[in-house]
């Protein structure tokens, strides 16, 4: 009786090791997401924190606020636009040949938001984009940039 006592609390031990090993991994490998779905999120998170600057088709508002349809800034550099998302923005920028120099203020979204949102406008108004997944903005928030 000893011995088959010491066995279960042995194998309950191990599983509960083993589950919550396999939990925390499962947290920190979230599944990416569909583009088709994100789009979708990203275009309810857009009309809730961007719209009122980029306008409801990214047009932007001459010599205050950007264009993100078919924005060269946007595209041409996927991380810069997770940071910027994230981070806000402050300074001189070029978009389209057009210069900006206004302050984007951080939107406090989360790591999924901003993925949404970013696969959003990456993907609209003549915008055609990579998949933002969450692993990149998460490596973007890890380093502190």
């Amino acid at each position: 009786m000893y011995h088959s006592s010491l066995v279960l609390s042995t194998a309950i031990f191990l599983s509960s090791v083993f589950f919550s090993f396999n939990q925390a991994e499962v947290v920190s490998m979230q599944a990416e997401p569909n583009l088709e779905e994100s789009i979708k999120l990203g275009k309810e998170i857009y009309s809730s924190y961007c719209v009122s600057c980029h306008m409801s088709e990214g047009q932007g508002v001459p010599g205050a606020f950007p264009p993100l349809a078919k924005s060269d800034y946007l595209m041409a550099d996927k991380e810069r636009s997770i940071r910027t998302v994230m981070h806000g923005l402050e300074g001189e920028i070029v978009v389209n040949g057009t210069t900006y120099n206004n302050i984007m203020t951080p939107l406090g979204l989360t790591n999924e938001e901003i993925t949404h949102v970013l696969n959003y406008v990456r993907n609209s108004w003549g915008n055609e984009g990579e998949v933002v997944t969450f692993q990149e903005v998460e490596a973007v928030r890890e380093a502190g940039e």
